[in-house]
């Protein structure tokens, strides 16, 4: 049995003379958590929409757990859970009565449907809410409405389109911790503006500008790769011992440009970021360089924002290009237009 459980090959879509999506390929694999990352208009929804077949691609072909979406929709359809970016519950019906008629509507009746519903509701702990009608929940229980919605029928795929719109940081940090989850027991690709979302929840990533497919690879990687790696580094020292430490560090052989971002005798710790002449790591050799010249590290690790920096070098202007390389992991839509 394959483990390849989304696949596009060619994906194509106009409308009319615009190019939505221009010949776009890749795969997601048995129990990848994928993020699909892009600018507004990159063509991200439209991909959604045609994996979950509320559009056909102008060429080119889709399948979802190895059914085609032009030759059997209804078996891609049976086969994922689909959360739109919004959420689309019956807000006047207790959350009970909401996922019985989803259960009905799957074709569940009976014992099999209350231990369906059972399960979707222990996976997105909506226990407490149950009895409550879903406008008076807040947009984060509604939001684990609508995940509970698209589990009732154990699919073998998640498709979430922006699953943490509008939801404050807590919440958010609910409902990706929800994902993560279910994403040791399914398929998951989530569409998303935000990117760390992406390095906390996500195996892997898929960036997709002006319907190009531009990078395919695990945060990590796509980071390196670019070489949108830095390191913050935090010792412990005063304003005089700023130049000796940027000395120390500048001569290890692979930095490229050190910079001091604080420097305050009072707090006696100073940061400095240290970028790589090539995309490499270079933790070992700054805790060696430290030890070596008896310096006490504070603080050592990458820049946070690594990510960010490889998005906007493959989705500003004209927009660059990276080899897709598949993850080592487990063998990896517009609103017309998002």
């Amino acid at each position: 049995m394959s483990d390849v459980m989304i696949e596009a090959q060619g994906l194509s879509k106009n409308y009319g003379s615009f190019a939505a999506l221009k010949d776009v390929n890749f795969e997601v694999r048995r129990g990848e958590v994928v993020g699909f990352l892009g600018p507004n208009g990159a063509g991200k929804t439209t991909t959604m929409k045609i994996l979950t077949c509320f559009i056909a691609p102008t060429s080119g072909s889709a399948k979802v757990a190895g059914c085609d979406v032009f030759d059997d929709p209804m078996g891609v359809r049976k086969a994922i859970g689909y959360l739109p970016e919004s959420t689309p519950l019956y807000t006047e019906m207790l959350v009970l009565e909401y996922l019985e008629f989803v259960a009905k509507m799957r074709g569940y009746k009976g014992v099999d449907a209350r231990k369906r519903i059972k399960k979707a509701v222990e996976q997105t702990s909506l226990g407490d809410v149950i009895a409550k009608e879903i406008r008076a929940l807040s947009k984060g229980y509604k939001q684990r409405v609508g995940l509970a919605q698209a589990l009732v029928h154990e699919p073998d795929v998640l498709i979430l389109d922006e699953p943490m719109s509008g939801l404050d940081p807590n919440q958010a940090a609910e409902i990706r911790g929800l994902i993560t989850e279910i994403g040791e027991q399914r398929t998951v690709i989530l569409s998303t503006h935000d990117l760390g979302e992406i390095q906390q929840t996500c195996d892997r990533v898929l960036i997709i500008n002006r319907g190009k497919l531009v990078a395919d690879d695990t945060p990590e990687e796509l980071r390196d790769r670019v070489g949108g790696s830095k390191f913050r580094v935090t010792v412990q020292g005063g304003r005089s011992d700023s130049s000796k430490i940027r000395d120390i560090f500048g001569k290890i052989d692979g930095v490229h440009s050190i910079r001091e971002r604080a420097s305050e005798s009072d707090s006696g710790e100073l940061l400095f970021v240290v970028s790589p002449s090539k995309s490499e790591d270079l933790r070992e050799e700054i805790f060696r360089a430290a030890v070596k010249n008896d310096l006490v590290l504070l603080g050592l690790r990458r820049d946070a924002d690594g990510l960010q920096n490889v998005f906007r070098e493959l989705t500003t202007g004209e927009g660059g290009s990276l080899p897709a390389k598949k993850s080592a992991k487990k063998s990896t839509p517009v609103k017309e237009e998002e």
